[in-house]
């Protein structure tokens, strides 16, 4: 499965789901400038601020975020999302790629709420992904409020 299915990512992808491990991120990218075979870039503990910036704007790249929000002040939720990163200076034939090895990404990184598809740093502000979490959580003690 063009190295998704290393222990490598299976353990990170472990560590972001854990309630136990600090680590909310991973970072999946391609392992050379040719070819399809994948591989664990980085990890890190700072969320979508920190993860955004650990993004090229030439390669096409895929990470897998926890992100905590709270409902009201009694509560908190954690949600997952799986990012599509497009960096506009990717070569077109990686490009045309995603559409085919974004499916073997979604199985290994299978639980996730939302798909974020992404070409700029800002597609990754989190204010908005909370609220698309929101949405798709059901459920919102917030009254639409984002």
């Amino acid at each position: 499965m063009s190295g998704l299915d290393s222990p490598e990512i299976s353990a990170a992808y472990d560590a972001v789901r854990s309630d136990k491990d600090e680590t909310n991120w991973l970072l999946i990218s391609y392992a050379g400038a040719t070819g399809n075979k994948m591989a664990l870039t980085k990890t890190g503990k700072g969320g979508l601020a920190e993860l955004a910036g650990e993004l090229d704007d030439g390669q096409v790249q895929y990470a897998y975020v926890r992100i905590e929000y709270a409902n009201d002040a009694e509560s908190k939720r954690v949600k997952f999302a799986l990012v599509i990163w497009i960096g506009e200076n990717t070569k077109v034939m990686r490009k045309a790629r995603v559409s085919i090895e974004s499916g073997d990404v979604k199985r290994v990184l299978a639980h996730h709420s939302i798909t974020v598809d992404a070409n700029e740093k800002r597609d990754l502000d989190e204010k908005e992904i909370v609220a698309r979490l929101r949405k798709a959580g059901g459920a919102d003690y917030n009254g639409g409020r984002g």
